[in-house]
């Protein structure tokens, strides 16, 4: 039943989706370069259907990786690090925290209780407030005040594996993790988008959005045996630890975007 209601909660999305008209969008880039890399397959002798096809092909497919590279040079690959590695801390831990709920002794009712009330309501007031001192302080100070907030409330993990069943702990602890959530995926968007070009943004930002889960939902497929090996509390710090390198990159990031634009 439970599935039966979310499932039709999902139409609301579906019915405004299909009443609501399509954006308008600029597409005079996308057709030029359609158009010119089209005419040079005819100038060299291709048949014009398979021209057109190849044509839509490389505008859709290929030039918005070709755009990226090409905009953001050998920094390319670092940004794409980046992306890859920035929700690490909180995704390889997230993968064991309701068992590690359930191990603690809380029934399913009340850790559904603390995290779908206070968890959503922290992690829309995290996201809001991420979205204001992104505008107030710019991206990538909020990027790298959310990987440090990731980090730390995973240390507030390790000090409840010491403390015990405790309803005002988990709510605490699933409170400020949401909350350090919210702030770091609104800058972490932010992020992204910005990265993308106004021609190719819906290809640009598909790969970054898939990029950004590849390598942490890998790492975090081992979690389970990691914890059976060494325990809750050195897995919630080695969460924590291995977030701290995407400061590094942040850094590296910034410094190589600052760099490129004092270039130009």
């Amino acid at each position: 039943m439970a599935y039966f209601i979310m499932a039709g909660f999902m139409l609301v999305g579906l019915i405004t989706a299909l009443c609501i008209k399509e954006p308008t969008i600029d597409s005079s880039q996308i057709d030029n370069i359609e158009k010119e890399f089209r005419l040079s397959l005819l100038d060299k002798g291709m048949n014009p259907v398979t021209a057109k096809g190849v044509a839509w092909f490389y505008t859709a497919a290929i030039m918005p990786f070709k755009d990226f590279f090409s905009r953001y040079g050998r920094h390319a690959l670092l940004i794409l690090v980046l992306i890859g590695c920035y929700r690490i801390s909180d995704v390889v831990m997230g993968v064991m925290a309701n068992a590690f709920y359930v191990d603690m002794g809380f029934t399913k009712t009340q850790v559904a209780s603390v995290s779908k009330i206070y968890g959503v309501i922290m992690t829309l007031a995290g996201a809001g407030l991420g979205g204001i001192m992104v505008s107030k302080y710019g991206t990538m100070r909020i990027l790298a005040l959310g990987a440090v907030l990731s980090a730390c409330t995973n240390l507030l993990f390790v000090a409840f594996t010491y403390m015990g069943n405790s309803i005002p702990m988990l709510t605490a602890v699933i409170s400020l993790d949401n909350l350090s959530a919210g702030i770091a995926t609104a800058a972490f968007i932010t992020y992204m988008s910005s990265l993308t070009n106004v021609a190719f943004s819906a290809t640009q930002y598909a790969l970054f959005s898939s990029i950004m889960l590849l390598f942490p939902k890998f790492i975090a497929g081992f979690s389970g045996v990691y914890v059976d090996n060494f325990g809750y509390n050195t897995f919630f710090f080695t969460t924590a630890l291995i977030g701290l390198p995407v400061l590094v990159l942040i850094y590296l990031v910034n410094n190589g975007q600052n760099s490129a634009h004092h270039c130009n």
